[in-house]
């Protein structure tokens, strides 16, 4: 039998991007509540609670408390990469812990697949960071405008 890869991301690093990209497409200085959020995206409020709470440890959205009080970004939508907010979530991005500098076999010196391991990390670090929660706005914008 054979082990397959994965790359996939988890429910929690694309329920995070959702929610960003809806803390995004608020007006800029106005709060979000977190069961709006979870109403429009369709996520337990709960779940997102914890989503929430990494990102907001992570400096990526910052709470209000009180009456009007909700989450909102900490930064303009241009300067968050999708990358960074996933890894926020998921940690790593890395198809193998030797890639990332974590555990890396005796072989690692004379290995030729983990050239393999190294590019498939440049390919998926060569997308996540290159594109901006602008850039999903805009789409968001683009694919939600047509008739």
């Amino acid at each position: 039998m054979h082990e397959v890869m994965s790359l996939k991301i988890s429910t929690k690093g694309r329920y995070a991007l959702r929610l960003m990209l809806d803390l995004a497409l608020q007006a800029p200085d106005r709060t979000v509540p977190l069961r709006d959020v979870a109403e429009r995206q369709e996520i337990s409020d709960k779940y997102l609670e914890q989503i929430v709470t990494q990102l907001s440890r992570g400096g990526l959205v910052r709470s209000v408390r009180g009456a009007g009080g909700g989450y909102l970004l900490t930064r303009q939508p241009g300067e968050y990469t999708v990358g960074e907010i996933l890894r926020q979530l998921e940690g790593n991005l890395a198809p193998v812990s030797c890639v990332s500098g974590g555990d890396c076999c005796q072989r690692a010196d004379k290995c030729v697949t983990l050239e393999v391991w190294q590019k498939i990390q440049a390919a998926v670090d060569g997308v996540v960071d290159h594109i901006t929660l602008q850039d999903l706005v805009d789409r968001y914008h683009e694919k939600n405008s047509r008739p």
